[in-house]
């Protein structure tokens, strides 16, 4: 799966939760959960949580709390959908 496929399905999993509609539309490797797209730390884990079922993924702890952007969030979906 590539990069960009997996922007866009990022963008429609944390759609409900940004507050930052043009952070949104613009989102990429380097857009921030909490600090462009406002997305609050309660949210963050529906957002992971959210991931999981997607990709049909486990996120561990140490995982979570890497899972701030959207590049660690590709590296982590990527290294977990290779780990299958």
């Amino acid at each position: 799966m590539d990069k960009e496929t997996l922007i866009t399905q990022l963008r429609e999993i944390v759609k409900p939760y940004a507050k930052n509609e043009e952070a949104l539309l613009n989102i990429n490797e380097n857009t921030d959960f909490v600090n462009d797209l406002k997305i609050n730390s309660a949210n963050l884990v529906d957002v992971i949580l959210d991931v999981e079922e997607q990709f049909n993924i486990v996120i561990d702890n140490e995982s979570m709390e890497r899972m701030l952007n959207v590049k660690s969030a590709i590296e982590i979906i990527e290294a977990k959908l290779g780990a299958q």
